[in-house]
């Protein structure tokens, strides 16, 4: 699943970057559970919701990929994230894989750039 599961999240991320809902739907399980540093949400509606509403507090969204680690049913994601252009982010996200290759869980850390 290793090579699935790094192009599951490739597939996530471009999603979430273009504020695609109707892509990333489809990625996510029924019972993923999103945690971030400011929420904590389960299952597919609430993580559907969740994300609706970052993409409606933002205009335009870049995703730089810095580093992918795999592992069985899992992926980890370093990112640096630019927020409309203006505000950068840098964040590691974890995945967890469910058996059907979808995201069961997304568990992310917040973390600052080299500079």
């Amino acid at each position: 699943m290793t090579s699935a599961g790094l192009d599951l999240v490739r597939a996530y991320l471009a999603a979430y970057a273009a504020r695609d809902l109707a892509a990333v739907e489809p990625l996510f399980a029924d019972t993923i559970t999103l945690r971030d540093w400011k929420i904590r949400v389960v299952g597919k509606a609430a993580a559907l919701a969740e994300t609706r509403k970052n993409f409606d507090a933002v205009s335009r969204l870049e995703i730089e990929v810095l580093a992918l680690y795999a592992r069985e049913q899992g992926v980890a994601a370093e990112l640096r994230i630019v927020v409309d252009g203006r505000d950068t982010i840098f964040v590691v996200d974890v995945f967890d894989l469910d058996a059907e290759g979808r995201i069961a869980a997304i568990r992310a850390f917040i973390g600052r750039g080299d500079d």
